[in-house]
């Protein structure tokens, strides 16, 4: 009897000493990515996709130096007999997507179905999604009420930096990068001088600038006007419609000088509101103090809480991200 309750703790200790291990069985696919930053978002997609027979690890490009980026990505899926079994490539879309085969590098990303790409420009674009927006400030805040409709502003602003994007694209596509570069389109779309109570006024500011910009290229470029038309309805069928614009401009852009420009004071009114409470609710000082101080430190960084930020799944890029991946895995089933 001793023996046999040996027998059996030394096999459960076993059985249980070998769940601390990876299953050596399962297939490694290789996902490698540019940045550090894209990891965890790389990580969250490939998780779904995971059981006993296969499972990602996303590393950067190069386990030999610092070097990344796309093009480290993707110059290390040249060459390989492995790409497509145990190695694939994830990148930034970039303008590549748009871009629809103009360049070597588009051809590559958009024809090669072992580089999975993001759609979005980039990564921060599916983090800045609208409907995602107001959980950012609740995370970061700890308040729920909505002060700002994130989706009908970020339609609105779409809706009006549109034509503008179509002309960059337009050049873009005819390897023009030159007469009217991305740096260009940016400084004109960026939001200035938000006030939260008065958004129509910074959008109306943005918009003058837009449709100058937009007449000087009509009357400089009339012969481009029907091919601007044409082009508009071959990216419709990309997702780039008026009110999507956001989801294809450069994803910093989008983050540092249009999303955070709102989601900074409309964070900054949820704090005010959270801590007048405390302070009329505490019945005396101390309990003001305590519980002011507990609040704010149970606060987090509303920058940090967008880079975080993955209640995107919903997006529609990123549903053809996810769709990509499950067709890979149903091809490549061994």
């Amino acid at each position: 009897m001793a023996t046999s309750l040996r027998d059996n703790l030394s096999s459960n200790y076993f059985n249980a000493a070998q769940r601390l291990y990876p299953a050596q069985a399962r297939r490694r696919i290789i996902a490698y990515v540019e940045s550090y930053d894209d990891i965890a978002f790389w990580r969250s997609i490939f998780e779904e996709f995971e059981d006993e027979r296969q499972y990602f690890q996303v590393m950067l490009p190069s386990s030999t130096s610092l070097s990344k980026g796309k093009k480290m990505v993707l110059m290390n899926t040249l060459n390989t007999n492995e790409l497509g079994h145990s190695l694939i490539a994830c990148v930034d879309s970039d303008y590549d997507f748009l871009l629809q085969g103009v360049t070597a590098t588009s051809r590559k990303i958009n024809r090669n179905k072992f580089i999975f790409q993001t759609y979005a420009y980039a990564i921060e674009n599916h983090q800045c999604f609208a409907d995602s927006l107001h959980q950012v400030c609740v995370q970061a805040t700890l308040n729920d009420r909505i002060i700002v409709d994130f989706r009908n502003v970020m339609e609105a602003y779409s809706e009006i930096i549109y034509p503008l994007f179509l002309w960059n694209i337009w050049f873009y596509r005819q390897h023009d990068t030159h007469t009217f570069p991305m740096g260009e389109f940016n400084n004109i779309t960026r939001l200035r001088n938000v006030n939260i109570n008065h958004l129509e006024s910074s959008l109306s500011a943005m918009k003058k600038g837009v449709q100058l910009r937009v007449e000087k290229l009509e009357k400089q470029y009339p012969e481009y006007l029907d091919g601007i038309k044409l082009l508009g309805l071959e990216l419709e069928k990309l997702g780039l419609i008026p009110t999507t614009t956001y989801l294809y401009i450069q994803g910093h852009h989008l983050m540092d000088n249009v999303v955070m420009k709102l989601l900074i004071p409309v964070c900054t009114i949820l704090r005010r509101e959270r801590e007048d409470e405390i302070k009329r609710l505490a019945e005396h000082e101390e309990q003001y103090r305590n519980e002011l101080t507990s609040y704010q430190n149970s606060q987090s960084n509303v920058e940090v809480m967008l880079r975080k930020n993955n209640a995107y799944r919903s997006l529609y890029l990123h549903r053809w991200l996810r769709e990509d991946i499950r067709d890979f895995i149903e091809d490549n089933q061994v």
